[in-house]
């Protein structure tokens, strides 16, 4: 965590919203605007330029010097588990709402998500149902994910189903210290880690209003590190498993995630490699680039321990699909591997 606390005093708003930019700039305004049109007008808003070389920087200290509420921050590219650390523990409110950059909250989200929290105290994050949209603005009719409205449903798609919507949710900034905030070692995969340790102390559940534009472009997160993604949250659910088991965490101190063939080890539980090898490869059927690049020594060593009968039976799609994408001496090395066995 960044070692900055902040005392919550009988002053302090009733939300601080926090939002990190890295070459937002052309969406910024707009998302910045959207949180100062929310009817409750009850918060602070801390922004962290994190090293933006777009312009982002001069947008953010323009709407500061205009807006009181709004508590600039500077500092060098540091990435998103840094600057959420530091603004949650610069944080006056006792309710920490995120936001991206790139997104738009709707006018009424603070008051839907305030209303709900205050009524059931024992919810401590809140997320929305969200309206993709594209580069453009434009709503995507190719694009709905449907989160969990109770926290039965959260935890009953705890095991890689759609949880909550990272920058929609509001959560309670207590639970979110105790639980140690974000972690270095889950860089791409810090949200679902959180949650997960996160409902270890606390109800999480989703409203069903649409309560952000949540915007969709090919440099987000998901696309760019996939594999690594994936291979975060396999890692977090390991471990959140583990404790549940009533065993210590063995990533509770780590800065970075061990190499897979070592997870036998770190966790003292033969067959951890194993099976996370295996849900990476089937997380990532739909990923030629990933299965073709970083992913494919992981699909080796799957396929040379797997029997056919066990492989996920969209395998040879998958392959066909590295094919297509550009990658043809990686599909037929992979369909080589699998005609062995």
């Amino acid at each position: 965590m960044y070692a900055s606390p902040a005392s919550i005093s009988a002053a302090a708003p009733s939300v601080s919203v926090v939002l990190s930019v890295h070459n937002d700039a052309p969406f910024l305004a707009e998302a910045i605007d959207s949180i100062l049109a929310q009817g409750i007008q009850d918060f602070e808003f801390l922004i962290v330029d994190d090293g933006a070389t777009d312009g982002s920087g001069a947008i953010i200290d323009r709407y500061a010097a205009a807006d009181p509420r709004i508590r600039a921050f500077h500092q060098p590219n540091r990435g998103l588990i840094f600057s959420l650390n530091r603004m949650i523990a610069e944080a006056r409110a006792p309710l920490i709402a995120r936001m991206d950059g790139d997104d738009v909250a709707l006018p009424d989200r603070f008051a839907a998500q305030m209303r709900f929290l205050d009524a059931h105290p024992d919810h401590g994050v809140l997320g929305s149902a969200v309206t993709g949209i594209d580069v453009r603005g434009r709503v995507r009719r190719d694009w709905t994910v449907a989160y969990p409205t109770d926290d039965a449903g959260f935890r009953a798609a705890l095991p890689g189903g759609a949880l909550i919507c990272h920058p929609s949710i509001m959560m309670r900034r207590d639970l979110v210290l105790a639980a140690g905030g974000y972690r270095p070692a889950f860089r791409h995969s810090e949200d679902y880690d959180l949650w997960l340790r996160l409902s270890e102390r606390t109800r999480i559940a989703s409203l069903p209003d649409r309560l952000l534009l949540y915007r969709g472009s090919p440099d987000q997160v998901s696309r760019r590190h996939g594999l690594e993604q994936r291979y975060g949250a396999a890692v977090a659910l390991a471990a959140h498993r583990h404790r549940a088991a009533g065993r210590a965490d063995p990533t509770a101190t780590l800065d970075r995630l061990p190499p897979i063939d070592t997870l036998d080890a770190v966790f003292d539980a033969p067959g951890t490699t194993r099976a996370i090898r295996a849900a990476l490869i089937e997380g990532s059927l739909y990923d030629p680039h990933a299965l073709a690049g970083p992913g494919r020594q992981i699909a080796l060593e799957y396929l040379r321990e797997t029997s056919p009968g066990k492989r996920p039976p969209g395998l040879w799609r998958a392959v066909a699909r590295m094919a297509r994408a550009g990658h043809p001496l990686a599909a037929v090395q992979l369909a080589c591997a699998m005609l062995r066995r």
